[in-house]
């Protein structure tokens, strides 16, 4: 019986080369971090990896990693242990974070988010030694977004108003609502958009700048000079795309 491969496992199992027993690991949220959390607890299960502790980037991954095992700290932890001198003060948080990504393009920038957890993943991930993505190559595009949308995180206080102003970015927007027609909310109790651009996102650094100046805007799902690698599974097998 022939098994069919999933490439996202098979760049979760990639990624698991990059982590060493006593680590500290941010975990992301997603199809793809699941599959990372599951085969790190099995690691763990085995006696292979030892002194690990992930920090989630949800509610979700923290579930996740509780029944596969994984022990979960959190920033505000770490942070106690490094002013009582148990962490060299000179090194960041988390030795490694690993997640999955909706977009990546050719320098390596991403947009992530659509797993509604890019707030919790940016606060995480920016205190990561290195971040590692896992995708299949279906998500490498030659400008963000022109696959999928931009997801942004909004205060739920006149989330109509920061919508319509999105909307005047060059872009569609609409708030992003469930199947009962009610808005999601995200674990921080936010809003989300999601904003389609036609032609994708020309300037993203100008992008971003623009959505980190207007009131009401949480926080964007563009992650842009952050991925230190991103592994890529596809249908020649597993690559490594480095900085």
């Amino acid at each position: 019986m022939t098994q069919v491969r999933d490439p996202k496992r098979e760049a979760a199992q990639q990624a698991l080369a990059w982590v060493r027993s006593g680590m500290t690991l941010g975990l992301g949220t997603g199809a793809t971090a699941a599959h990372f959390v599951s085969l790190l607890g099995r690691r763990i299960g085995q006696g292979e990896l030892t002194g690990i502790r992930g920090v989630p980037t949800s509610s979700q991954t923290a579930e996740q990693a509780r029944r596969a095992g994984v022990p979960l700290t959190s920033l505000e932890e770490l942070i106690r242990d490094r002013q009582e001198g148990s962490i060299d003060p000179d090194q960041p948080l988390l030795d490694l974070a690993v997640d999955g990504a909706d977009e990546v393009d050719p320098q390596l920038d991403l947009i992530k988010g659509l797993g509604k957890a890019l707030l919790r993943e940016k606060i995480v991930e920016i205190h990561a030694g290195r971040l590692v993505i896992v995708v299949d190559d279906s998500k490498l595009v030659p400008r963000l977004g022109t696959k999928c949308p931009l997801p942004v995180e909004l205060l739920p206080f006149e989330a109509a108003a920061h919508v319509a102003w999105l909307a005047r970015a060059g872009c569609r927007a609409e708030l992003w609502l469930g199947p009962d027609g009610s808005p999601v909310v995200t674990d921080d109790g936010n809003y989300l958009a999601r904003c389609w651009f036609a032609e994708g996102i020309a300037e993203p650094q100008s992008l971003a700048r623009k959505l980190a100046d207007r009131p009401g805007i949480v926080e964007h799902g563009l992650f842009l000079g952050m991925a230190h690698a991103v592994i890529v599974a596809g249908p020649a097998g597993v690559r490594i795309l480095e900085r």
